[in-house]
């Protein structure tokens, strides 16, 4: 199956919302994050930190587009495609 990037944009758009509304998000929740670490002055090795970025970046997709996102996953986890 062949997709076009224009499709596949689109298709995200539709899911995740509009790109700078998820980025804008993601960034503020990586900025609570920092914050939080710089305050009590710990660091975290770069996959604990990559984690975290990724859990940010998930959890801007929900907020931004799809707040059943979570739900897709977790049911394809349990074998219930979508």
């Amino acid at each position: 199956m062949t997709t076009d990037i224009p499709t596949t944009l689109t298709e995200q758009g539709q899911r995740y919302g509009r790109f700078n509304g998820h980025a804008f998000i993601t960034q503020q929740l990586k900025c609570v994050i920092r914050h939080a670490l710089e305050a009590r002055d710990k660091s975290l090795a770069d996959d604990q930190q990559e984690a975290l970025d990724m859990i940010c970046h998930k959890i801007g997709r929900i907020l931004s587009g799809d707040p059943d996102y979570a739900q897709l996953v977790a049911d394809r986890l349990n074998g219930v495609e979508r």
